[in-house]
């Protein structure tokens, strides 16, 4: 039996929108890909100034927020997977964010 592989082309995003609940990609081919905010914590404790800060990055693979440094993939997205961020990590970065805000 012979096997081969599928090459999947993965789409670029070319806008995105940011609610409290969502986040929603438009894509180049045409679909509009939604995952929960809750899979991104940085994201959730975000401002929405923050959030509405972003750029697209490797021509559309993929969107940065300067402002909480993070970094979401469409081929992430599209695979189903949520952040990969540790749980120490965040906790660091929240603390971070935390003494910075009331300073």
């Amino acid at each position: 039996m012979t096997t081969s592989a599928v090459e999947i082309e993965v789409p670029n995003a070319e806008s995105i929108t940011v609610t409290d609940d969502t986040l929603s990609v438009d894509l180049s081919d045409g679909r509009t890909i939604s995952v929960p905010l809750a899979w991104f914590p940085r994201l959730v404790h975000a401002t929405q100034q923050e959030r509405s800060h972003w750029r697209l990055i490797g021509e559309g693979q993929g969107i940065h927020w300067e402002d909480i440094d993070e970094d979401v993939s469409v081929e992430g997205l599209l695979a189903g997977k949520p952040s990969g961020e540790s749980q120490a990590s965040f906790k660091k970065w929240l603390n971070h964010r935390s003494s910075r805000l009331t300073t």
